[in-house]
């Protein structure tokens, strides 16, 4: 595809044809729709008769093999065209000569029609013609004109006032340096996807016979690799899949992922993710996840299918851009019927005119206004260990009004401390045995503090074997040991709502209640800082937390939040999140299972990676980088700029034709400066894009954009 307009035009071939949610990416080179898996042969054979080779996958490299072959088509078309132009400043002879100009632009004539001639021809076939039918109509004119004039005009002095060749020379050579620009640049926008798509290392050394005496390390393609195999990775390899350390230790720089930019240092049992740097080290993992199961594979797939976002006024802009090309044709018609035959200018200048009309207009910018923008703002995002799902929660991000926090590891670090532990039988041995259980098999934030804690301050229990556990959501978790003893461990609505609440967690066997806890979560730094500038905006935030109220009005003191719902239940949460939405457009901060139904209700919902998993799953915008709750403001910065951005570039592909149009109409814009004038529009609007790629984390700059803006 050479322009935003190739892809515009295959995207409504597959829709004709009976696609469904069809998504042409021309930043990506990548082509996705709904359709019977036995029609895929029509689909690949109607995108073949408008001019496009179908590869079967996406080339994450047909952009720089695309630029090779402008480069080479740029250099040969400038070389013919320099003396072209030069004949307009010098007065040798030979530079005057008709025949002497005939021959440089055939060349770069030629050129034109390999390069654009497939695409227009395949438009004009498919009813739908394109940017690239205006590029050729007017050179094409030029030249005929230039013929004729020649033929017309041969052996008189006026001759060469008939003689355009530089034009129709001049519009091709142009063009194709605005494509050349374009590309480029374009890349440059989807950097930080392909540095992801880099991170995907091509082979690996898998470990045979690692159980017995016969261990051999072999050399594997990294998508042979399964879950379950043994992988050795030295200092420097990249890690090709998700797994846990089986042996050996090292300093892992995850950077690429997280955005986290120090190294961290791993040992046996730690979890390791596909695309991390061994920085020093070496270590054994097994795989757990591989191929398209990892997390990487994870995160390219959200960053691709974000920036397949259309917002409403960029389907606005595809609408028109339909009846576009069809629309400049007939004001180029008419440019030269009113010049002609109305105002009296001459045929020359009334040709020049309606060249000028068809050169200067350009769809394609309309077409880029929206990928470039939003593969710009997702990648700067992604660099950054930010996850969007979708362009359509990007945009509902940058309208929020309301932010709702949960308390515990989200505005706290949710690493606890046992601050009391009191048991109320004498069987303290086993209590403590089936308290460190229950909390093994939670998903609570909660329960992995509580395990090392009681690992750190008793030693690692016994194991007390369970016949069942299961976790109630938003409330507790309950268990039957081996013995035939029911196990509860919760709030005290959970456990005994009659007894009075001095504790966090209780636990009761056969239902007496034999313990209970006080937990202590330290405040997350960066809380008071990120509330106050969310306010700063024009935010209105909300803690909505299923602790005690004293801990949660403690927390809302130190951060300033000054609306509070505490001990509030799965349900409960849920509720607030409902009535809220009927006062603004509402973000949802959460990360436990008791979090997922106001995670799932919220306009927009935010989660850490290091969330439960139906916390993650209920979350559109997931945060990688632990503790980083700057990385909420960032998230929101970006929204609006590249919702901002994406209104600009539109703004300026329609200002832009509006202007230019019934300038070059009214003779003000010779063709050859209408051709250059196009090319820059285009670069124009990438340009503004690549702009998003420079926002600085909120940490630095100290400020956020005003909910006005």
């Amino acid at each position: 595809m050479t322009c935003a307009n190739c892809a515009q035009s295959i995207s409504r071939l597959i829709e004709k044809k009976g696609g469904k949610d069809v998504h042409v990416s021309y930043t990506s080179g990548k082509v996705e729709f709904i359709a019977e898996e036995n029609e895929l042969e029509e689909y690949i054979k109607g995108i073949s008769s408008i001019g496009y080779k179908v590869t079967g996958k996406a080339d994450e490299n047909h952009h720089a093999e695309t630029s090779g072959k402008l480069e080479w088509f740029f250099g040969v078309s400038i070389v013919f065209t320099l003396p072209l132009l030069a004949h307009m400043f010098l007065h040798t002879p030979v530079l005057h000569n008709a025949w002497f100009q005939l021959l440089l632009c055939i060349p770069v004539l030629v050129i034109g029609w390999i390069y654009f001639g497939k695409g227009a021809m395949g438009s004009v076939k498919a009813l739908d013609p394109n940017m690239d039918v205006l590029i050729l109509l007017g050179s094409s004119m030029a030249f005929l004109y230039s013929i004729a004039g020649m033929i017309i005009h041969y052996g008189t002095a006026d001759a060469n006032r008939y003689l355009f060749f530089e034009t129709s020379a001049t519009i091709i050579c142009f063009v194709l340096l605005g494509n050349l620009i374009e590309h480029r640049t374009i890349k440059t926008t989807t950097a930080a996807l392909d540095s992801l798509i880099r991170l995907q290392p091509a082979r690996a050394r898998k470990i045979e016979g690692w159980s017995t005496s016969s261990e051999q390390v072999i050399e594997i393609n990294a998508d042979e690799i399964m879950p379950n195999d043994l992988l050795l990775i030295a200092e420097g390899d990249q890690i090709p899949a998700d797994g846990k350390i089986f042996e050996g230790s090292a300093w892992i720089d995850e950077a690429a992922l997280t955005g986290e930019p120090v190294p961290v240092s791993k040992t046996i049992n730690d979890s390791v993710l596909a695309g991390s740097i061994v920085n020093g080290g070496s270590i054994k993992i097994f795989v757990e996840k591989a191929g398209r199961q990892t997390t990487l594979s994870g995160i390219i797939e959200l960053v691709k299918k974000a920036q397949q976002f259309r917002p409403p006024v960029q389907r606005m802009a595809d609408k028109i851009s339909r009846w576009f090309v069809p629309a400049v044709i007939l004001v180029a018609i008419i440019t030269f019927l009113i010049n002609h035959f109305m105002a009296d200018i001459n045929i020359t200048g009334s040709v020049l005119r309606a060249i000028a009309v068809l050169v200067i207009a350009c769809p394609c910018a309309m077409g880029l206004a929206t990928p470039t923008a939003l593969s710009a703002g997702t990648g700067r995002a992604a660099q950054s260990g930010i996850l969007i799902r979708s362009g359509q929660h990007l945009e509902t991000l940058s309208k929020v009004n309301i932010v709702a926090f949960d308390k515990t590891g989200t505005l706290t670090k949710g690493e606890f401390t046992i601050d009391k532990l009191e048991f109320f039988q004498t069987e303290k041995e086993e209590t403590l045995q089936a308290i460190y259980m229950l909390e093994l098999q939670s998903n609570h934030p909660l329960a992995k503090s509580m395990v090392n804690e009681i690992e750190k301050k008793f030693g690692k229990p016994e194991v007390l074997p369970f016949r069942s556990i299961e976790e109630i959501k938003g409330a507790g978790i309950t268990g039957k040991d081996i013995s035939g003893n029911e196990w509860k461990m919760g709030s005290y609505r959970f456990v005994n709502p009659e007894m009075e609440n001095f504790f966090d967690i209780y636990v009761s066997k056969n239902g007496i209640t034999v313990a209970a806890l006080s937990m202590t979560d330290e405040l997350n730094g960066q809380a008071a800082e990120v509330i106050y500038q969310l306010k700063s905006a024009g935010i209105k935030t909300v803690l909505i937390s299923g602790d005690k109220k004293e801990k949660c009005e403690a927390v809302a003191k130190k951060t300033g939040i000054e609306e509070v719902y505490s001990g509030q239940l799965p349900h409960e949460k849920t509720a607030i999140i409902q009535r809220l939405k009927k006062e603004g457009t509402v973000a949802m901060a959460g990360d436990g299972i008791n979090d997922a139904g106001a995670l799932a209700t919220a306009d927009v919902s935010i989660s850490f990676s290091e969330a439960s998993a139906i916390a993650m799953q209920s979350a559109h915008i997931i945060l990688l980088r632990k503790h980083q709750l700057n990385d909420l403001l960032l998230a929101y910065r970006l929204s609006k700029s590249t919702i901002k951005t994406i209104k600009q570039n539109l703004f300026w592909a329609f200002f832009y034709n509006v202007l230019a149009i019934p300038v070059a109409a009214a003779g003000y814009l010779a063709p050859i400066v209408a051709s250059l004038s196009m090319a820059f529009s285009d670069v124009v609007v990438i340009g503004n894009s690549l702009m998003l790629r420079f926002i600085k984390s909120p940490e630095k700059t100290g400020h956020l954009p005003q909910s006005s803006e």
